[in-house]
């Protein structure tokens, strides 16, 4: 069930800002220059040799053929979509389907990952160290998205059952995807697109390492200058 009180507007930002785990490999069927609606066919020739290309490639009944996107650097859109699981819920998703997520700003990505991480490491007992290695994804947007920054609680914190049920509603409305303000960077803002195909396919920027030092990540490294940021 929709709020009813989130407002449609375009949302037109030349970049976006989106941060992964470096370990994630490109999926070479996204940037084939095969038709995105063959994609089953061949997944289904290709398992037959090979077993692991079903696991790799994902879920693709996630994403209507028309909504698919192909080409280099595709993988970065799809992947989101076709490999989100209930166990990796989201704000706005309970991880039953993707959801694309990025900030207006590399500050703004940084700030959303790094909250994240600190999440990810406290649940676990790894020591103190350079953790985890990152890229940044620099793309764009220009469509008409839901601002639900008047949505009561779809911003809280940590609580995401409000804005999960927006996000869910918004979606089976036909909305294409949402924007509100940053929870993690004061001033920023961030999209979600509920398809592949509302960004566009973005261009890898830098890598990162994130510093864990027992209880949260307290300095970031950029791997093209080897400059070390301390993170407040």
């Amino acid at each position: 069930m929709v709020s009813g009180l989130a407002v449609r507007r375009r949302v037109k930002w030349p970049q976006t800002y989106r941060i992964i785990r470096s370990i994630h490999p490109p999926i070479d069927l996204f940037d084939d220059i095969a038709d995105p609606k063959d994609w089953e066919a061949l997944v289904s020739v290709e398992a037959k040799t090979n077993p692991r290309v079903r696991l790799e490639v994902g879920d693709l009944g996630k994403v209507p053929a028309h909504r698919r996107v192909a080409g280099a650097g595709a993988s970065y859109v799809m992947a989101p979509f076709v490999h989100c699981s209930p166990l990796r819920p989201g704000r706005f998703t309970d991880g039953t389907y993707g959801i694309y997520y990025a900030g207006n700003s590399e500050e703004v990505a940084l700030a959303e990952t790094i909250h994240h991480h600190e999440r990810l490491m406290a649940a676990t007992t790894e020591d103190a160290g350079w953790t985890s290695d990152f890229r940044v994804l620099i793309g764009s947007v220009d469509r008409d998205l839901d601002d639900v920054n008047a949505v009561p609680a779809v911003l809280h914190p940590n609580d995401y059952v409000a804005s999960q049920a927006e996000g869910r509603g918004l979606r089976a409305a036909g909305s294409d995807g949402m924007n509100w303000n940053s929870v993690r960077m004061p001033g920023g803002s961030c999209v979600g697109a509920f398809w592949p195909d509302v960004v566009s396919i973005p261009k890898q920027g830098r890598h990162y390492c994130y510093h864990w030092n027992g209880a949260r990540v307290d300095f970031v490294r950029q791997y093209d200058t080897g400059t070390v940021l301390a993170v407040s």
